[in-house]
This record gives C-alpha cells, structure tokens and sequence, in this order.
C-alpha cells in the first residue's frame, strides 16, 4: 500500500471538543478538550485501547452523540467551493443532507445496520431517494462501487444480509456509504470483526477506494499495526484525549509512551517472544481522569511534573506532535521491541506435554444439513454442509495446540466436537481412550461416566460477558463449579479458594472482584473469570475459542500469560482457536506446542508453532503470513491467493480444496487430493512438498481466471 503526499489544506479542524455525560456519581468526559486537523485527501488512523474515546470521537465529527450526551467547542468542516461549515451549529435538515452527501460513516456491525427484511438493492435506492438523487444514475454507480469491492452487483442486490458473509456484509456497506459520493468517509473499526486475509483484502480495496474518489478517510481501531501501511499519519488516543500524531509507515516516529508501550505489547511474528510485555495498570475512569498527564499512572517516566501538570499537544515535527514532558527520552528509555530484538527468537521452548494423548480424534467429520428455510425445501433435498472432513489429530497432557483459518473454515465446530459438545457424523472422538459418543449413548465400556468426561473438557467462549450470569455476582458465579464437583468443601473452604484464584489471576484485592456483577467488569476482567470458572472443573483440556480475540492489542499477551500460568499450577491443555497468526505463535511458541491451518474443514498443514511461523510450507499458510500485518513489515505485494471470499462448504472445490485460489495451483491439484503426511513433526497436505516424481511437477499450471468456483461466503 503507497503512502500519498497530500496537501495540507486541512478538511476538518477540531478544537478544544468535549464530549460529557452527566451520570449520579459525577460528569462522565468521554471526550477532553481534543484538537485535531485532518487534512483533505489523507488517510488517518485513529488508534487506542477499548474506552479511549475513538468511537465518541467519530461520533463528535458528525454531531451524532446520542442524549443526553453534550458536545462542546468547535468542529468545522471545508467543503469543495472553500466554505467552512461549522457542524454543530447546523440545523436538523442540515446536518442530515451533510451526513451522507459529505461525510459518511461505516460503522463496525454491518449486520446491525442493514434492514434484515430489505434486500440489499432496497437500502441504496431508499438512500438515493432520501437525499433526491438520480436513482438510475446512483444504481448504476453503485454497481461500480460494489464491482471495485470485488462483489458481483446483480447477486449482492438481490440477496438478504443474512444471506452475506462477514466480509461481503462490510464490503457492501462500505459500498453504500459512499453511494452519494462523500468527500469524508469516517470508519469505525471497519474490520474488528473479519479474520485477518479479509482485513487485509478491504485495506487493499480501501487504498484504491482511496485514490480512485480522492476521499478523506478516518480509519479508527483498536489495532495500529493493521493501519500502519495504510494510513498518512496515525493519531493515537488515550483517556478521551489525543496523546500523539506522528506520520505512518514508520512505527519509530512513535514518541509517546503509551504508544511505545502499547507496540511492545503488540504480538507478532518477528520479535522475540520474551521481549512483549504488556502493559501494567487500566486506563482510567471517565469520571476520575488523573490530574496531570492521564498516563502518568502507568508510565515508566512519569515524575512529579506529569501528576501536577497536563502536557498540551506539541508540534516537534513534519506533521508530529505530542503531548509528553519527556517525548525526547522516549528511544533511550522505551526503545522498541523490534528494534532491540535480534529478529525472530531464536530460542525454541520446550514443552511439558506427556506420551499420552488426553483426547484423540480419528477421521472425524462433522456434516450439517442446511435449507433455506422456504416452504419449497419442504420438497428438496437438504444440502450438506462439510464443516469438518476427515481430521486426524492428538492433544496430549499439558499440550496446547492453536487451530488457525479464516471464517468458515470450521474452526470452532471442530473445536467443540474436540470437548464433547458436538457429535461427529463420522469417524471417532475419544477421551483418555474412552469413546465419548459411545460413553453418552451406554455402550462405552470404560471406567468414566459421560458426566465425568464432560466435566473433564471445559470451554471458554470468545464473548465471556454473555456467559456469564449478569443477576449473579462474580462469587455466587465461581462457586457452582465446587459446589457441582467439589461437593466436599464448606462455604468458607469455597470462598477461599475462588478468592485464591482471583488472586492469581490478577484481580487484586479478590475480596472487591468477587462482590462485583459482570457489568462492573472489563472485557479481560470478564475473560479471567470464564478461565477461572472453567479451572474450577479441574479439567484437562480447556477449549478456548478466540479466547483474547475480542481483547485489546495491549491485554492480550496478559491474558495468554496468565493461561500459560494457570496451565502449570493445573497441568491444563489448551486447544487455542484463532484467526490471528501472532496470537497463535505466541501461546502455542511458549508451550512448546504446535500450530494447525484449517482450511474449509480439513487440517492442511501442523507443526511447532515456530517452524509454521517461520517456515511455511503450505501456500494458504503462506497467504495467512501475507495478510498479518507485522510491526516492522514493508511489504507491499499483492495478495497471495486469487479470491477474497472462501468458497462454499456446501459445494466445496474438488481435489485440493485450495485450489482455486492458489498461486501454485496445478491441472492436477483440481482433481487428486494431498494428504497430510511427513516425515518430520511439520506435515503439510500439497504437492509441492511430495517428490519430483509426483504427477504434479509435469502438470499445466492452473490459470486462476477460469476457474470458475462460485462464491457463496463464509459458513458459520
């Protein structure tokens, strides 16, 4: 992705914007006096932790802060002709003609913003017609638009949102937002919920979007080294305020702390595992921001200074500034991880896993029947959907295995049917030896009942908020598991031990943790109560399903070392689902365990979680590595892989399943499948890795553009 060189005429100026809610304990400040310039044609990268105010601060652009929320200062907007609009004195019928025709925003639910009951072609012609455009010249530009965002027109029109993959879904409202031709597109966390190759191909597309209708975009997320390739420049928040602006592409034009801190906190697959470390105390509460700096509880440079007095933003550069007394220490004292570390860990850890597998899975399939839920299915025959094909694998004593793949690819039903909770339609699933589906039905001939076994294999889900009791306080939540399994230990014997646990978990003083309800919680406060819970089982092998997925960039090497801790004091094996390459690498590479790409329902390659980061052999992992985006990376080739969108798992492609989407794609990778077989303890299922006597070596390249795989998107 290029960088442009933009003029400096600024689009949008904000000075001095607060954003308040007035709540019984004081005056919430979601917002705090930020000043900020966006210039016309750029791309910015708004970026901060969960709570900093990015969300409020898009919501503040468009003068669009729900009641009773208040907006103070000024917002001023440069139209085309030169004349400055001030946005939060527009009136009503204003501020609606401005919303779409001007600045439009893409918001992070695509599934929340499309009417379900409305085919997508009713949304951009009720659009059109609200702002009375021409609706035969605004359809015929949105079927360009959805062209350029590699979606076939006619199709999307025609099709529910429902009936739309993830990607498809964003695509498409990243399509209707720019249906009336805006000159400011405002985009909050666009991607937060796609797997990584998606987030990758819509920055591709957002790029030429971009250059093609000379927008402005204001790109907020959570993850800044997903935007840094992307972005001009990179304004980084922190407790409703804008700590820094520095140019993007370069990470170490970072000056502030907390921005070096929270790139230190980033896993990725270049740095050494033993240099992430993340970061140390919460930001702060809006009703109690610290005097001063609102960092200076957490910064390692903080000194009297930054508690008595706030730092204003200070140009020290080509489009830089920052708030800091103590910018100018910031290399010596917090240099980068990628810069100290001597590239990829050399170190390779070794796991604590035993010879016996605690649960085996052999040729295991798990087959859906879907419809479409018509009357006219009532006639048909239901298709199937191949969620799981044939997989073969072992998960040993203190092992921890990271299942990784796009969506769709049958990552979490092969995830529950691991843990018991999904009956295979084929081939078996065994717990220390023990049938667990033969156990259940009272044909198993083992010593453990299916209770025990199910007590044994435990899950932790990717959203713990709702499954967590919201009437129950955290104490009452902890104590079913002992009161279910551990029928032995008196109240106080219970109480000692969920306290103790909290305490290890870090949640500290425990006493005040397990008095609290759920919603008095943070999303990682919340994730270590569902480890907790399921700890308590004592059981052997936890599955937990993009487990820190939902979590800050910041808390989420917290939150895999406290499992790694927690998994040597209980000698717990994790099955770790994850999209994200980096997060699989850093838990599995501690464990000494192994990496696993799922690819539409089949394992295609396993190995060491290092030896698969660093050494990839299957094209789709390869393609996986492409789409992460890493801290130091400069690469800006194209996409490895020829189609945004996984092919239907009800159709899938015949002989390698990859096929059609791979650049190394043979005649004979369409009709003859590779199975996973090796030698060593990395096994990948291509042809490139069998002998040159293989017929795949004297094959005709595939030619990608006939293909002709029809995509229907992602299963669930």
């Amino acid at each position: 992705m290029s960088q442009q060189v933009v003029a400096q005429e600024n689009i949008l100026e904000l000075r001095d914007v607060t954003v308040s809610f007035g709540m019984n304990r004081g005056v919430s400040k979601v917002l705090d006096d930020v000043s900020i310039d966006i210039h016309r044609g750029e791309i910015l990268g708004v970026v901060g932790e969960s709570g900093s105010g990015k969300s409020m601060l898009a919501s503040a652009i468009l003068d669009a802060v729900v009641d009773p929320g208040t907006v103070d200062g000024e917002i001023s907007y440069r139209t085309d002709s030169g004349e400055t609009v001030d946005i939060l004195n527009l009136e009503e019928e204003e501020l609606r003609q401005l919303r779409w025709e001007e600045i439009a925003m893409v918001f992070q639910g695509a599934m929340s913003f499309f009417n379900p009951t409305m085919k997508i072609r009713g949304h951009f012609l009720e659009t059109l017609k609200a702002h009375d455009q021409d609706v035969e010249d605004g359809m015929e530009h949105a079927r360009e638009l959805l062209t350029d965002l590699h979606l076939e027109p006619d199709r999307i029109f025609d099709t529910f949102p429902h009936e739309l993959s993830g990607g498809m879904k964003q695509r498409a409202l990243i399509a209707l937002s720019l249906i009336l031709e805006p000159n400011v597109l405002v985009m909050d966390e666009p991607t937060a919920a796609l797997d990584l190759l998606m987030q990758r191909s819509i920055l591709t597309l957002l790029d030429d979007l971009q250059e093609k209708y000379d927008l402005t975009i204001v790109f907020i997320t959570h993850d800044l080294p997903l935007v840094k390739d992307l972005c001009d420049r990179i304004a980084v928040m922190y407790a409703f305020d804008v700590m820094e602006v520095f140019p993007a592409g370069d990470l170490s034009n970072s000056t502030h702390p907390y921005t070096r801190s929270l790139l230190n906190a980033v896993p990725n697959l270049t740095t050494s595992l033993d240099e992430l470390r993340s970061i140390e105390g919460s930001a702060p509460d809006p009703v109690d921001i610290p005097s001063g700096c609102s960092y200076h509880p957490r910064c390692p440079l903080s000194t009297p200074e930054c508690e008595q007095e706030d730092p204003a933003l200070e140009e020290i550069g080509p489009d830089q500034e920052v708030a800091c007394w103590h910018h100018e220490k910031v290399d010596e004292e917090l240099p980068l991880a990628l810069e100290t570390s001597d590239g990829v860990s050399a170190e390779v850890y070794e796991g604590n896993q035993s010879d016996e597998p605690v649960v085996s899975m052999d040729d295991v399939e798990v087959h859906f029947e879907s419809d479409d839920g018509g009357f006219l299915s009532l006639f048909d025959d239901p298709e199937v959907v191949r969620a799981v094909d044939g997989v073969d694998l072992e998960i040993y004593e203190n092992d921890v295995v990271a299942i990784v793949g796009e969506s769709g690819c049958g990552k979490t039903t092969f995830g529950k049917t691991a843990v018991g909770l999904q009956e295979p339609t084929g081939g078996s699933v065994q717990y220390r030896g023990q049938d667990i589906w033969e156990t259940k039905a009272g044909r198993g001939n083992g010593d453990r009942s299916y209770a025990e076994i199910r007590r044994a294999l435990q899950i932790i889900h990717q959203d713990p908020g709702s499954s967590l009791n919201p009437n129950r306080k955290i104490s009452a939540t902890l104590q079913v598991p002992m009161k279910s399994w551990q029928s032995d230990l008196d109240v106080e014997d219970r109480k000692a031990r969920l306290l103790a646990m909290l305490e290890s978990a870090g949640m500290s003083p425990p006493e005040d943790y397990a008095d609290r309800y759920p919603h008095q919680l943070s999303g990682g406060e919340k994730q270590r109560v569902a480890l907790i819970r399921a700890l308590l089982m004592n059981p052997d092998l936890i599955l937990a399903d993009e487990a820190v997925s939902a979590l800050d960039v910041s808390m989420r090497v917290d939150m895999m070392d406290l499992m790694l801790t927690l998994q040597d004091l209980f000698d717990t094996s994790y099955l770790f689902i994850s999209h994200n390459l980096t997060n699989a690498r850093y838990l599995a590479g501690r464990a000494g365990g192994r990496i696993a790409v799922m690819y539409l329902g089949e394992i295609i390659e396993i190995g060491p979680a290092e030896e698969i980061v660093q050494n990839p052999q299957h094209p789709y992992t390869q393609a996986l590595h492409w789409s992460t985006t890493d801290l130091d990376s400069t690469d800006e080739t194209e996409s490895p892989i020829s189609d945004i969108d996984v092919p239907d798992p009800i159709d899938p492609p015949s002989g390698c399943r990859f096929h059609p989407r791979c650049p190394e794609a043979r005649e004979v990778c369409a009709s003859e499948k590779p199975s996973l077989e090796s030698e060593t303890d990395h096994c990948t299922a291509c042809f490139r890795e069998y002998p040159e006597d293989h017929p795949y070596w004297d094959s005709e390249p595939l030619d990608q553009e006939t293909v002709g795989v029809t995509v229907e998107g992602e299963s669930s």
